[in-house]
């Protein structure tokens, strides 16, 4: 099985317009990821997918791989299945999402979900995380998941998935307490048959409401194999959360 890395960029972020091309550290907040998911020891091509020339120009400026895609597709599960249905890249068996925002992914967390990929039969995996704090757990943008006695997906939620009916845990304030909480961090790896599939497929009315693409595929009734990482990378979000990325660079 051969992976290939598909980091999907663009320009107009909602919360964040412009964070690709940021550059207080000395490089591009899309060099920095691009140079994390480098480091994989098991994927063997790597290439972001972008909507936006600017973004062309800066990853060639760093001698990196880069496709300009559609502008019109409405996620970046759309736009990395773009790239992957071209002809240079049919040879490839497996396509990794990462996150254009995620510079200091693990790239071990991406070699260990392709290890996954070629060691089951599952067409889908993807990652989550013990949370840090617990006010992340209440919070919409950080999405949670919960998984059954074989680590497959049962949901995915911005709400507070599972539900304490009863206040025990998380009314509690400690957040040892909430061992059936993850955060699920935001990097997948497909088979590329089925990523083409998934893309082919419409939107479904969960997948709206919640505006996660993820749940197109358990619509579908597809196995998402979720990996237990030991800890969550930082992504890029807000102007705040580009500030410590770029203090810890410079510490």
């Amino acid at each position: 099985m051969s992976a290939l890395i598909v980091i999907p960029a663009r320009l107009k972020s909602t919360r964040l317009p412009g964070k690709s091309l940021m550059r207080q550290t000395g490089k591009y907040l899309i060099e920095h990821v691009y140079e994390q998911a480098a480091k994989s020891q098991r994927a063997v091509g790597i290439v972001v997918a972008t909507d936006d020339q600017q973004i062309v120009e800066a990853v060639r400026g760093f001698d990196g791989q880069v496709v300009l895609t559609s502008p019109d597709h409405r996620s970046g599960t759309d736009r990395i299945a773009q790239v992957a249905a071209m002809p240079q890249y049919s040879s490839f068996s497996s396509i990794v999402n990462v996150q254009g925002d995620e510079p200091e992914i693990d790239p071990a967390l991406i070699d260990d979900l392709i290890r996954l990929l070629e060691a089951t039969d599952v067409q889908m995996v993807t990652a989550a995380a013990p949370f840090e704090n617990r006010e992340e757990i209440f919070n919409p943008n950080v999405v949670k998941v919960v998984v059954d006695q074989r680590r497959f997906a049962l949901y995915f939620s911005r709400s507070v998935i599972p539900h304490d009916r009863d206040s025990i845990t998380l009314n509690a304030g400690r957040l040892e307490l909430a061992v059936l909480y993850r955060k699920h961090l935001g990097v997948y790896a497909y088979r590329r048959n089925f990523l083409l599939t998934l893309t082919q497929t419409p939107q479904c009315e969960i997948e709206k409401l919640e505006q996660l693409e993820q749940l197109r595929a358990l619509y579908l009734g597809a196995k998402i194999l979720v990996h237990d990482a030991p800890m969550a990378h930082h992504g890029i979000d807000t102007p705040e959360d580009y500030a410590a990325f770029v203090k810890r660079m410079s510490s």
